[in-house]
């Protein structure tokens, strides 16, 4: 004989099936569109793990999978004896932090200033301008930063030379110390005015009549946007922050492998320009797939850190 409490448990779960079944008859329409979604999400993000299985094996091309060699975490004892693989993580780190810190607050405080203009036309004629580097490619990107920044006819050191800041023009592509901040600078002038899409959408939905109120009460400029405008959008920013968190060190290569060369290499190398340089480059796919399951280790542990201190603290979680 089932007890009450099994009854109870047997029955909310009918109910739910239920209610499940319903919503999906309902929304059918809305599934049906979804499987093209779900299909591409199936083989180009998880099917792909499957090659994880190299990192464990002396992979050699040409042999099925079960006449590999089993080599277990021979691959990742050898990343983590490797001394370049921590000046390459140094790296790696360092431009993480600074493209975190630049490329997330200055979007805001740029989404900020957009919001504040009451001249729609020139409003949207900024905004449209800002867009544009998004939508340039690195290799022309990397190209202009080159030639702003060269010594001969370069914008940045005819600047410098005629405000008698210096004597000479100066070689800022060959000094490594630099290199980090180079990096960040040309990729917040490429993606700036594209991430800030997202906060001015979080600021059409600030309630008008809010900023009303505050005008009555005698608040100024600044003080409408330190109590209204950034609580309003608080959510949005902590879910971005979180994801950006989570994408620490998955960083690219694109801006390093055509802003570095021979005399910045020590400090533009990072993680997947090991694993291309020394994994693929070198025919050792095995230690590559071992630099790439490190990266996506790393970048999920940041992930449910991060969300789980947000979760905890704001009550904001993307999970």
């Amino acid at each position: 004989m089932k007890t009450l409490n099994e009854t109870g448990d047997s029955s909310v779960t009918v109910s739910k099936k239920k209610t499940f079944f319903a919503t999906m008859k309902k929304q059918k329409i809305l599934y049906f569109m979804s499987i093209p979604i779900v299909i591409y999400v199936l083989i180009f993000n998880y099917l792909p793990v499957w090659g994880w299985t190299m990192a464990f094996q002396d992979y050699r091309p040409g042999r099925s999978f079960f006449e590999q060699d089993w080599v277990g975490f021979a691959h990742f004892i050898e990343l983590f004896n490797d001394p370049h693989f921590y000046l390459v993580l140094r790296n790696t780190l360092a431009m993480s932090i600074l493209l975190l810190i630049a490329g997330f607050t200055i979007p805001i405080v740029f989404a900020v200033l957009l919001n504040e203009l009451k001249d729609s036309l020139f409003k949207r004629s900024v905004q449209t301008i800002s867009y544009l580097p998004h939508f340039v490619s690195w290799v022309v990107v990397a190209g202009i930063v080159t030639k702003m920044l060269s010594t001969d006819g370069g914008i940045v050191n005819d600047l410098l030379v005629g405000l008698n800041l210096i004597d000479q023009p100066i070689q800022f592509l060959a000094k490594g110390e630099w290199f980090w901040y180079i990096v960040t600078g040309a990729d917040v002038w490429k993606q700036m005015g594209w991430n800030s899409i997202i906060f001015l959408a979080a600021m059409a939905g600030v309630d008008p009549q809010l900023y009303e109120a505050a005008r009555v009460d005698g608040a100024g400029r600044f003080r409408r946007i330190w109590h209204i405008t950034l609580p309003g959008i608080r959510p949005t920013i902590f879910v971005i922050l979180i994801l950006s968190i989570g994408n620490l060190i998955a960083i690219g290569f694109e801006r390093q492998l055509l802003l570095g060369n021979s005399l910045t290499r020590e400090y533009a190398e990072v993680l997947e320009m090991y694993a291309l340089n020394y994994g693929i480059g070198m025919g050792r796919y095995s230690f590559g797939t071992a630099i790439s399951i490190f990266n996506a280790m790393v970048s999920i542990f940041l992930l449910l850190i991060a969300n789980g201190v947000f979760k905890r603290y704001s009550n904001t979680s993307v999970m």
